[in-house]
């Protein structure tokens, strides 16, 4: 590999201005831009005669890197060797550059990338496109960020000149699974553009596809009559965006690339010119518990939803669409609850629109993957009662169920002064009159502005329990008031009353900044995943994150991602609309959102280690391993999670 020429496209990828954690952790090397080239090939090249290996590098890189397109290619290629419980998600990334071109203008190329199912030894199987799935990285904001689903067993990939691209390879391992070794392979092929090119094989499916996401251009410019200038606007740059997507499609690619027409490669030659990873599971008895043991409940804001997807708030629509984000976010291990702000950060949450004597109520409540749900102070969608009679009977139903445990009361987010926390005192004392066992749940970073409880205001803060009870028994602090002080936690913790139920939780949101964990767009895999590891460290029972889709106002589904002003990129976005990326209508997860997944995995590794071996060891096997040892002294390497999980595994395992 020849990478002493020059540069003849000069490409130099900067850091990301404002985002924590920059260029260097995702691929960006100051040394300038790098060519790859093949010297061996020269003029035009047919990749069914030449083997797949000579036209590009295929490496294999863990879960926590950020591959972006100026990832340097490893000259290894190694079997992939993953370990995973039962229940549990384990990921890796694939990683795709071009050495040559035998493509038409501005593609180096396209690549076929197939993969089979894992078989074990006694003939058990996790299949793909059920169990195995396969995403491609897009960046935001020039990161590595969003993770657009690709047809299994068989996609196509369009590749850019000398730009990676990263693929997202995930195994999902059903409860039932039998434990044992499973084997498999992926399989990648330079084809050309029209070797089973989709125009050629249209299915009507296909076909199906394309007519939505055209439809949609249309139905989005039909309504524009009467709309106001900046909305037009929108809408145009929106079919904009639609329109090259649909033209930048395999579908079309053959219409701009000059090879000729050839038959599709038969396995026997595909086998033979292909790129083969091998793919090598470890299944082991260990079952991740259905319900989380770490409540971590999320914020959804259904103000976003109904703007963005034009759905009135209370109409069928709108039911259905809050239902399709709840379900979907469950598979993350996340508790989600449904919110909006009112003035002076009041804010109402819920976890199920449906009322408590709607049958959905208990579909809701009583799913083993919810660890704790939200009950609305005030109707979520107004009714014929008074919001004094609707809270009572709310709170009278859900009394009576069994998952009445799971509950709780957020009423207010990071009050600042006497009157808030007096609000937040009325509030639950209206609660407590229907049900003395109710939990309230309260954010906060400081104690009230205009009355200290302390000379300092770290002293104000802890002492915020004690000012607070008995209206509070959640007492859900900011990982930024600790900094890098791990042993301010246990003042924290030395103020609570466990025995009268109370508990601590955390939580993260615009700070605290790097290098501390959190879930910026720019920071490290590991930093991301690290959020949990400190939770587990610092003892918290719990953790709350203010939203998962709150990014800025859009009325129109496929309408560019822009986040909130003010806050650092990704803060309040863990997943994207589907319609942005293509026609589909599933949510598209970010990097971020996989990796949270992971961390609270991680979580339940240590549970068990610790329910075997005593919290000290727990936490002797986090310093061993040198995973975490503190907010600022984590691996930024992958190896470390791996040794970890690999211990807890060789320790517990039947």
């Amino acid at each position: 590999m020849d990478t002493t020429g020059a540069n003849p496209q000069g490409i130099v990828v900067p850091p990301v201005e404002g985002v924590a954690g920059g260029g260097t952790s995702y691929g960006w090397n100051d040394g300038g831009g790098v060519h790859f080239s093949n010297s061996s090939l020269r003029g035009s090249i047919d990749p069914s005669e030449v083997s797949t290996s000579d036209l590009v590098h295929v490496w294999c890189l863990p879960s926590t890197a950020n591959v972006g397109p100026q990832e340097i290619p490893s000259t290894h290629l190694e079997p992939i060797n993953l370990l995973a419980a039962r229940n549990e998600r384990e990921s890796v990334q694939i990683a795709i550059r071009p050495k040559a071109t035998w493509g038409g203008a501005g593609s180096a190329g396209v690549v076929q990338v197939q993969c089979s199912d894992l078989t074990s030894t006694s003939g058990d199987r996790l299949v793909v496109g059920q169990s195995i799935t396969l995403r491609r990285v897009v960046s935001i904001l020039g990161v590595p960020d969003a993770l657009v689903p690709l047809d299994l067993p068989v996609s196509q990939i369009n590749l850019a000149p000398g730009e990676t691209t990263a693929l997202w390879f995930s195994i999902d391992v059903p409860s039932a699974q039998p434990q044992g070794q499973y084997e498999g392979e992926l399989f990648i092929t330079a084809i050309k553009a029209e070797a089973g090119s989709p125009s050629q094989r249209l299915v009507k499916a296909d076909r199906h596809q394309l007519y939505l996401e055209l439809r949609n251009c249309l139905d989005i410019m039909e309504s524009v009559e009467g709309k106001p200038s900046d909305e037009v606007v929108e809408r145009a740059n929106s079919v904009t965006t639609s329109l090259r997507r649909v033209l930048l499609s395999p579908v079309f690619s053959e219409l701009f690339t000059d090879n000729g027409p050839v038959d599709m490669m038969d396995e026997d030659v595909i086998s033979n010119l292909s790129v083969r990873i091998k793919l090598n599971l470890t299944v082991w008895d260990f079952v991740l518990p259905a319900t989380p043991s770490l409540p971590a409940v999320f914020g959804i804001s259904d103000t976003v939803i109904e703007d963005r997807f034009g759905v009135e708030h209370g109409s069928d629509e709108w039911y259905e669409a809050l239902d399709q984000h709840f379900k979907w976010l469950l598979q993350y291990r996340i508790s989600p609850y449904f919110c909006r702000w009112g003035g002076n950060m009041r804010v109402l949450t819920y976890t199920c629109p449906w009322p408590a004597d709607h049958p959905k109520s208990d579909e809701y409540f009583s799913d083993p993957r919810l660890a704790a749900y939200a009950v609305p102070y005030s109707q979520a969608v107004p009714g014929n009662s008074s919001a004094k009679d609707h809270l009572q009977k709310e709170i009278e139903i859900l009394r009576t169920k069994s998952h009445w445990k799971k509950a709780y009361f957020y009423l207010w987010d990071e009050p600042l002064n006497l009157e808030q926390y007096d609000m937040v005192r009325n509030m639950a004392s209206k609660i407590y009159a229907y049900a003395p066992d109710a939990r309230v749940l309260t954010t906060y970073y400081c104690g009230p502005n205009d009355a200290p409880l302390g000379p300092t205001p770290f002293e104000a803060f802890v002492k915020v329990p004690k000012f607070l009870r008995p209206h509070t028994q959640i007492y859900c602090t900011s990982e930024w008031v600790l900094g890098d002080r791990e042993d301010l936690a246990k003042e924290i913790v030395s103020e609570l009353q466990p025995e009268n139920g109370e508990e601590w939780w955390t939580y993260v949101c615009l700070g605290p900044s790097d290098p501390h964990p959190n879930w910026h767009i720019g920071m490290r895999g590991t930093q991301h995943r690290a959020v949990f590891w400190r939770v587990w460290k610092e003892g918290g029972t719990g953790f709350l994150y203010w939203g998962a889709n709150c990014y800025e106002k859009a009325t129109v589904p496929s309408a560019e991602i822009s986040f909130r002003r003010g806050l650092p990129p990704g803060d309040g976005v863990l997943y994207y609309p589907g319609e942005v990326f293509s026609s589909s209508h599933q949510p598209v997860a970010s990097v971020r959102l996989e990796r949270i997944l992971s961390g609270l995995q991680d979580f339940e590794y240590l549970q068990l280690y610790t329910s075997r071996y005593g919290r000290d060891e727990g936490l002797a096997l986090l310093e061993k391993t040198g995973m975490y040892l503190g907010p600022e002294r984590y691996t930024l390497e992958h190896m470390p999670i791996d040794v970890m999980r690999g211990e807890i595994f060789n320790t517990c395992r039947s």
